[in-house]
This record gives C-alpha cells, sequence and structure tokens, in this order.
C-alpha cells in the first residue's frame, strides 16, 4: 500500500513535538524530599563543579546515586545524619543570611560551606560531621562514575605493556 504525501504529513502531525530547552525531568527521589533532593544536588556540585573538562558532580547524576544508596540502606544513622545536616545547612543560611541555603547567593553559600570545611579533620559538630559525609559520598560517587572515571580521570582502561615501565626498587 502506498502512502500518500497527504497522509505522510497527517502522521507527522501525530508525532509530539520535543522542546530541546525544556529542562529534564526532576529524578524520583527514593530518600530525599524534593527539597532536600536539590540541597543535595547544589552542594555537591559546589564540591565538584563543572568545567571545560568535566561536566561535575550534577552531571554525574552524585545526588540521585546517594539518594538511592541511602533509600537502600538497612542503618539509620548514615540517614539520620543526612536529615540533620541538611536541616542543618538551611538553619545556617536564616541565621547568618535570613534566607534558605538555595536561596543564598553564591558568596553566601560558599561561606556556609567554608564554615563547614574548618573542622574537616576533626569534626566535632553537627555541620563539620555532615560536611565531612557529604564530601567523601560525592567524591567517591563522582569518581566511581562514568564521568569521573572517563572524562575527568581520562582512563583508558587496562593496557598490556611489553615491558615493565615502573621503578624497580631494589
Amino acid at each position: 500500500m502506498k502512502t500518500s504525501r497527504r497522509d505522510a504529513l497527517k502522521m507527522a502531525a501525530a508525532i509530539p513535538l520535543v522542546d530541546l530547552h525544556a529542562q529534564p525531568a526532576a529524578p524520583t527521589t527514593k530518600f530525599f524530599t524534593a527539597e532536600e533532593f536539590r540541597l543535595v544536588d547544589e552542594l555537591t556540585e559546589m564540591i565538584i563543579p563543572a568545567d571545560d573538562h568535566s561536566p561535575g558532580a550534577r552531571g554525574a547524576r552524585v545526588a540521585e546515586f546517594i539518594d538511592q544508596r541511602l533509600a537502600e540502606s538497612f542503618e539509620k544513622e548514615p540517614q539520620q545524619l543526612w536529615r540533620d545536616g541538611l536541616r542543618h545547612v538551611d538553619e545556617q543560611a536564616q541565621s547568618k543570611h535570613g534566607t534558605r541555603f538555595l536561596n543564598a547567593t553564591h558568596a553566601q553559600r560558599v561561606a556556609l560551606l567554608t564554615e563547614m570545611v574548618s573542622e574537616d579533620d576533626e569534626p566535632k559538630t553537627l555541620g563539620g560531621r555532615f560536611f565531612q559525609e557529604l564530601k567523601k559520598r560525592a567524591v567517591q560517587t563522582y569518581y566511581t562514575s562514568d564521568i569521573g572515571i572517563h572524562k575527568e580521570m581520562e582512563y583508558k582502561g587496562n593496557t598490556y605493556l611489553d615491558e615493565f615501565a615502573g621503578y624497580d626498587a631494589k
């Protein structure tokens, strides 16, 4: 059966148009609330930002992975640390800048993170413990993702060497 040009146009008109500028749909979260997810996404992106070499934590979907791991966790302690830590970040932003973290300016956000980093070695406060966990999870997730390994680290896989190319310590 031959299709007429008119029938082909009708079929083409029935195909839904795709908005190339539309933002991708927000992921369905399993552990975080939508607001918590946006906060985790922003915090991890601040730790590993996109640049001309790599799409950063957001591109590697770090927040989605953290959300999924926390949802699968049988241990309540890490889950509670994340809930309390995210609440702490927002409370700190409110008390210092009169606004929630996501509504703060970039400079205000950086100042809040810098304050949490200051006790990174031996964290004694909730903010310090949370930042240490946030950074650890963000870095671990990013560098085990396809983007972290292949785009950032430019890992090419194992290669065969004809001879030993290292240093022979004797």
